[in-house]
């Protein structure tokens, strides 16, 4: 195909460029000088044929800019993220009968371009979304920019500036990044370099503009991809994309995906993944968005992103069961626009699989784009067990062990004095889902239990013995000890639910509490029947062995049974609420609904609640007992297991049309 004169201007741009570094930088030209002159006559000539100039251009005889520091710009229309994914599934789901567009998901730095009159007149990082930094005066040190269009209505562009991995391979070596330290990615290089103050060490980084997304103008155009299109002829390299005469099934997007995947292999681009958003630009605009991301365009993900850095230390803490739960401690790295330093390392069992020590070169990532987890260590080898736990706890400086229960290591304080075990417990039990006890924070649980007035949870129902100390601390006065006695007091009125919970029964939580409450009627009589009558729980729907065994094992503890009893004398269970929809009448009336994914505007908890106002189980898990799953945004892997098992799937539409909204 033919290069359009546009292209051509750019490729010659391009080309110039390169001559001109081997020739002051490299002090090695390859073409004389009458060459050189020439090929720049005939951009010069294109350029007025045009009306485009790229920002780079060598026949503008403009240094290279340098500022004492980078200003800052407000982003009236935000620069925010899309929601994230990994499943193929959900690019189909959210793709409908609707026109998309497939794009790579390119890996650099965005960058917003704006244009009055036909001139670039602000370049500025994307920042936070809603504030980002000035680097006009580096447009001139990367490629791919027009300094000049010929289109004089105001115009807004973003793209991805970029560093080609093939640049990232020969410049790694040589440079290092604010700490001293070589770059570890062609991603943390681009985005330094940007920012540079000096725009000549700008150029030198092959920092490269293309363009995905006009964000302002050309609003006689009614798809994005149509806008793309006409921007590609104004002198932007536009990032590549696929639209859909059609609606599409999954092997189509499949083959889009590994198309654009194939396209940024051979053409020498960064990317992590690729976006699909609506073509349209009125239906784009009404899906609207959130403080985060536009609901307009989904990014899927091809893997979780690896990050080296360094291991510093392993904090250990004991939890309120008394398990003393590992932390790695590493060197900051920035993965998804957060700065993440910490990760949990689960048990003994993990660490001694990756047989990490203080000092090991690690690759950490963030799973599923939420949780910072370690993936590898890449020193094994001089792994010391001993040397590397506590032989005491950190908190009450008694002995610990290692226990070791279904092949897993685990490591324990068995001191039930231990403070920081109380406190977590303390917190627990006055937490939200648990006695709910607001404005009971953990700080002044800390300072109730150190000066002696909590020695159990029971004990938060005594404490106006201590009123008179109360009021005398810092942050406490006469009104704040009301408000605070009022609260425990309200908390005296509670559900059968709450009551488990608050007991901290290992694995009982909201949806178990649910489950037994609709087995035994919110009785605590009927529940102390079935527990000295040894009844079955793993008949009831998500309980296993183990939580029948747990039921069993923390009721064996004579501590516990007299908690038990102590507590019911202090506090008030609420009968069950009426069943909504006259319970028998509701589709879902002894049913188990599993939810997957986002029901807006319900939390997980709010719509299991509404679940169990229909007469219905709120399962937490999909089985062959399962009768619906809910299936909302971004849904996870249940939505596999539903389909195998060939469970009903429902949109939460047709979810809340059965209920009868």
């Amino acid at each position: 195909m033919a290069q359009t004169t546009v292209e051509r201007l750019r490729d010659l741009t391009k080309l110039l460029n390169q001559y001109r570094y081997e020739y002051y930088t490299l002090n090695a030209p390859t073409v004389s000088d009458a060459i050189y002159d020439r090929l720049c006559d005939k951009l010069e000539a294109m350029e007025k044929e045009t009306g485009i100039r790229m920002s780079d251009s060598p026949t503008q005889t403009v240094g290279y800019p340098v500022v004492g520091k980078l200003e800052k710009t407000i982003h009236t229309i935000p620069l925010l993220s899309l929601e994230k994914t990994k499943r193929i599934e959900d690019l189909v789901s959210f793709m409908g009968s609707r026109q998309i567009m497939l794009m790579l998901k390119l890996d650099g730095l965005t960058v917003k371009l704006t244009y009055e009159g036909g001139v670039l007149v602000e370049a500025a990082t994307r920042g936070d979304g809603n504030e980002g930094e000035v680097i006009t005066h580096n447009v001139r040190g990367i490629s791919g920019i027009p300094a000049q269009i010929d289109h004089r209505e105001r115009l807004v562009v973003t793209g991805e500036a970029l560093i080609r991995p093939s640049d990232f391979e020969a410049l790694k070596e040589t440079l290092l990044d604010g700490g001293g330290k070589p770059y570890k990615n062609g991603r943390n290089l681009a985005a330094g370099s940007v920012r540079l103050l000096d725009a000549a060490v700008c150029r030198d980084r092959r920092v490269t503009f293309v363009a995905f997304h006009v964000l302002e103008g050309l609003e006689t155009l009614e798809t994005k991809s149509q806008k793309l299109q006409h921007i590609s002829t104004l002198g932007f390299q536009v990032c590549r994309f696929l639209t859909n005469p059609r609606t599409l099934n999954r092997k189509d997007v499949e083959d889009g995906v590994e198309w654009l995947r194939q396209f940024a292999r051979k053409n020498d681009l960064p990317i992590d993944g690729v976006v699909m958003t609506y073509n349209q630009v009125a239906y784009a605009r009404s899906c609207g968005r959130t403080g985060h991301h536009y609901k307009d365009g989904l990014a899927f993900k091809f893997e979780d992103d690896l990050f080296e850095t360094r291991l510093q230390t392993v904090e250990w803490t004991p939890s309120r069961s008394g398990e003393i739960t590992p932390v790695a401690v590493f060197e900051p790295v920035e993965i998804d626009g957060c700065t993440v330093s910490r990760a949990s390392l689960h048990n003994l069992s993990f660490i001694e699989g990756l047989e990490l020590m203080p000092g090991n070169r690690i690759l950490v990532s963030k799973r599923n784009m939420i949780i910072p987890h370690v993936e590898e260590n890449l020193d094994r080898g001089g792994f010391d067990m001993e040397r590397l736990i506590p032989q005491n706890c950190p908190c009450c400086g008694g002995p610990t062990r290692i226990h070791v229960s279904n092949g897993t290591k685990t490591l324990f304080c068995d001191d039930p004095a231990c403070e920081v075990r109380r406190l977590r417990q303390f917190v627990h039990f006055a937490g939200p889902k648990a006695m709910d006890i607001e404005g009971l924070s953990e700080s002044a649980l800390e300072k109730f239990a150190a000066r002696g007035w909590l020695h159990t949870c029971l004990d938060i129902y005594r404490l106006d013995a201590h009123r008179e100390e109360i009021v005398q601390l810092d942050g406490f006065g006469a009104k704040s000890w009301q408000n605070l006695w009022d609260a425990i007091q309200r908390s005296r009125d509670t559900t059968f639910e709450r009551y488990l919970i608050a007991m901290d029964i290992p694995m009982i939580g909201n949806t178990a509490s649910r489950t037994l409450a609709q087995r035994f009627h919110s009785s605590l009589d009927e529940f102390e029947d079935a527990v000295c009558r040894r009844f079955d729980f793993r008949q009831l729907p998500d309980f296993g062995d183990t939580l029948h065994q747990n039921i069993y094992q923390w009721f064996q503890s004579e501590e516990n049974w007299n908690k038990w009893m102590e507590l019911r004398e202090l506090v008030h269970i609420a009968p069950p609420a009426a069943q909504a929809s006259g319970g028998k009448s509701s589709p879902f009336a002894g049913k188990t609904v599993v939810v997957t994914g986002k029901v807006e505007p319900y939390t997980r908890t709010e719509i299991n609640a509404k679940i169990e106002s229909l007469g219905a189980h709120a399962g937490s898990s999909v089985s062959g007992k399962t009768d619906y799953l809910v299936c909302g945004e971004n849904a996870g892997s249940k939505l596999d297991k539903a389909r195998a098992l060939g469970v009903a799937v429902l949109t939460p539409a047709e979810f809340f049309r059965m209920a009868g909204e």
